[in-house]
């Protein structure tokens, strides 16, 4: 769903277990976030951006992928 920051975290090495271990959450809740089942908050993306992605805007971060938005349009 977030294809900009699974981009940038597989450059960087990280994982959805550091980005629970750092948010608190638990892996399976980060998980369903990164994959659109739920949203991130705006505190939790600020947090991942202020931590791990500074010099990254938060618009390009946490941008949904145009392609799934509208094969899920065609599936409705």
């Amino acid at each position: 769903m977030y294809r900009n920051l699974k981009a940038e975290m597989a450059r960087e090495g990280l994982t959805m277990v550091d980005l629970a271990n750092y948010l608190q959450l638990r892996y399976a809740t980060v998980n369903e976030k990164m994959n659109g089942k739920y949203r991130f908050y705006y505190d939790e993306a600020l947090q991942i951006k202020k931590r791990f992605f500074p010099n990254l805007s938060l618009e390009y971060l946490f941008e949904k992928d145009k392609t799934n938005q509208s094969e899920e349009g065609v599936h409705s």
